[in-house]
């Protein structure tokens, strides 16, 4: 349970929003008329979605001037993460205390994932900020609409389309620790074709991912090639063919937990969509045919094994086929509805200098999925969603999921008042079921989970505070259980051990953020989240510890400001509390605190220069036990469109 201090900080929260209306002091931003998608598969107004929504737009990610993803999520409530190292070492991103791999991501509408790897989850370390515009984050289970994995949330990142006949805009940017990245894009946008391409590389030789404190010397350099691109045909007037796709290239040195080493890895990430677009009824109707495919290739290298070099190959491949209809029944009321067939396989070997040529481990499963959401506004002012899903999978069996939300503006809107609850579950993966430490007969894993909250917008919006209670129980949690210490047929060949829904955890806290807009050149933006999340396996040694690598505290703020001559800065703080490395609760990580300093001039309308200091303080933290992180670091880049 979530602590009285805390809940005092939450009452503290709502009686401060009350009291700035009585007073007509300033409140927090972002527009209650911000469309967004991920919520209901729809565009639909945010001040009608009942789900815990935040959106990061163009000019966020332009200002945050950040090169990975994770960099930028990080500064929204609820999220934390971990890394092996510096950048592009392994990245798990935690929402409201999930694991990383109940987390879906989504670029440009296809779910991208990794079906050859342990848990199956999306590795963040190779996302990369490139062409991407627009970045969605919805907390909360929400396997309704997006199915197996859904139970932390949803990540949807969204590239950029071109708004005239044609242009084009360039990136490069400059750093010490040999850091460089650049990213070019062109496209067009005519009355029946709309396209674009983008690019970007980027380079750093970063530090040693076996902490220097711990005796780590050698940098571990990282290297990324990214390439998007779009085409929309129009065919009429109600309907159009999309094609999209994303392809990276990365390439990471890492160590182990104990020295430097000159291990290596690979990996390239392939998404390909394919979509029909019809309208049907005035338009009333509109339809989506789509075809949807990702490949994720893994390998790993060790120049210091003589028989082989590689350690570890791996391949994993989605392929989806997708109908979704959104039907206006009438105002008010809309419908979105839709199937889905998956058919995923994974390859995966781990050569050794004693078995160079393994047989590799491979498996395939389908998956075919139905479900149906209704939105309605029964009275002005107060929409209510609930919808049903229904998952038949070749292996485990079927899976039905509810959901249902309520979001009540009241004042004008100036105060939205939201509650949902959610089911997510999570699939068994390929290689739980079908490796050599599979078991066939597990269950997916299920999550139950509910928030409450209030948004408050004061003084003309220009200051908007936000506060949101939420809470998640999760059964079936599948974890590896070691032979030496049970004996069941599972365990029979010679096998040290497998997969098993054993586990049980629980997550409950808060979510707290303001924006405030005193004058125009001047927005203060904060948030802070507080987490409890612990195990609750019932006989397990572990019961009542928290979760491993799961901060009970963090918070962000950042000050910025635009001066008359067109120059803006700001600082930006990100506090991340102390956390423990293990589940038994005996390796702990302290909490940090990092500073950053931003500063951009926009010299012409097409030209912009910019720089920023990250962890100005040059603070010493980790988010993994023993793994290096980025001291002090300077970069300067410009931009420029044509």
């Amino acid at each position: 349970m979530v602590r009285r201090s805390s809940l005092s900080v939450l009452a503290a929260g709502l009686l401060s929003s009350t009291a700035a209306i009585a007073e007509g002091l300033p409140a927090a931003s972002s527009s209650p008329d911000e469309i967004v998608v991920v919520a209901t598969r729809a565009p639909a107004r945010l001040d009608q979605i009942g789900q815990s929504v935040s959106v990061l737009t163009e000019a966020d990610i332009r200002a945050d001037q950040a090169l990975v993803v994770t960099d930028l999520l990080l500064r929204t409530p609820g999220i934390s993460y971990n890394r092996n190292g510096g950048p592009g070492e392994t990245t798990s991103l935690r929402i409201r205390g999930a694991e990383s791999d109940q987390t879906i991501v989504l670029v440009d509408g296809v779910k991208l994932n990794d079906p050859s790897s342990t848990g199956g989850g999306y590795n963040f370390a190779n996302l990369v900020t490139a062409d991407i515009t627009r970045i969605e984050i919805l907390r909360g289970a929400q396997s309704v609409l997006w199915g197996s994995q859904a139970i932390g949330g949803v990540v949807n990142i969204i590239t950029a389309e071109p708004i005239k006949p044609l242009q084009a805009d360039l990136k490069i940017e400059g750093g010490n620790r040999g850091t460089f990245s650049a990213r070019a894009g062109v496209g067009g946008v005519s009355e029946n074709v709309l396209w674009r391409v983008a690019a970007s590389h980027y380079r750093t030789s970063s530090v040693s991912a076996f902490d220097a404190r711990f005796g780590g010397r050698e940098r571990d350099p990282y290297h990324n090639d990214t390439v998007s691109g779009r085409l929309r045909i129009n065919l009429t007037s109600d309907a159009s063919i999309d094609f999209r796709g994303y392809y990276s290239d990365a390439r990471n040195d890492f160590d182990s937990t104990t020295r430097d080493d000159l291990e290596y890895g690979r990996t390239k990430e392939l998404l390909n969509y394919t979509g029909l677009n019809f309208g049907a009824f005035d338009g009333r109707l509109k339809n989506r045919l789509a075809l949807q495919y990702t490949r994720t290739e893994r390998m790993n290298f060790n120049p210091e094994q003589r028989v082989t070099t590689t350690t570890f190959d791996a391949l994993g491949e989605n392929l989806r086929f997708e109908y979704q209809g959104t039907l206006q029944i009438t105002k008010g009321w809309q419908a979105v509805f839709g199937a889905e067939h998956e058919h995923s396989n994974f390859r995966s070997a781990s050569p050794t200098a004693t078995a160079p040529s393994p047989t590799p481990a491979k498996a395939s499963t389908d998956i075919d999925s139905g479900y149906a959401q209704l939105q309605v506004e029964p009275v002005q002012d107060l929409t209510l969603t609930a919808g049903l899903r229904f998952d038949d999978h070749a292996t485990f069996g079927s899976h039905t999921t509810t959901q249902a939300s309520a979001a009540w503006r009241l004042f004008n809107g100036a105060t939205i008042l939201r509650a949902s609850y959610g089911e997510g579950f999570k699939a068994p993966t390929l290689f739980q079921l079908f490796s050599d430490f599979g078991n066939k007969a597990l269950q997916p894993e299920e999550a139950q989970s509910g928030d409450v909250g209030i948004e408050q917008h004061v003084w003309g919006n220009r200051v908007i505070a936000q506060a949101t209670w939420f809470k998640r129980d999760s059964v079936n949690l599948i974890n590896f259980v070691s032979c030496t210490s049970i004996a069941t047929p599972n365990c029979a060949n010679g096998r040290f051990g497998f997969y098993d829904n054993v586990a049980r955890a629980e997550a409950e806290g808060i979510e707290l953020s303001m924006t405030l807009n005193p004058i125009d050149p001047l927005t203060i933006t904060a948030n802070y989240t507080y987490t409890e999340a612990k195990d609750r396996s019932p006989g397990s040694a572990t019961f009542g510890r928290e979760l491993s690598r799961r901060p009970r505290r963090t918070a962000n703020a950042t000050v910025s400001y635009d001066w008359p001559f067109a120059v803006t800065t700001s600082v930006a703080v990100r506090y991340g509390g102390r956390s423990f490395d293990n589940a038994t609760n005996l390796t702990r990580l302290e909490a940090y605190t990092l500073l950053d300093l931003r500063a951009s001039w926009q010299v012409t309308a097409n030209v912009e220069l910019y720089g920023r200091v990250e962890n100005v303080t040059n603070e010493t933290y980790e988010t993994t036990f023993r793994n290096g992180t980025l001291g002090r670091t300077g970069y300067v880049g410009a931009r420029l469109t044509f």
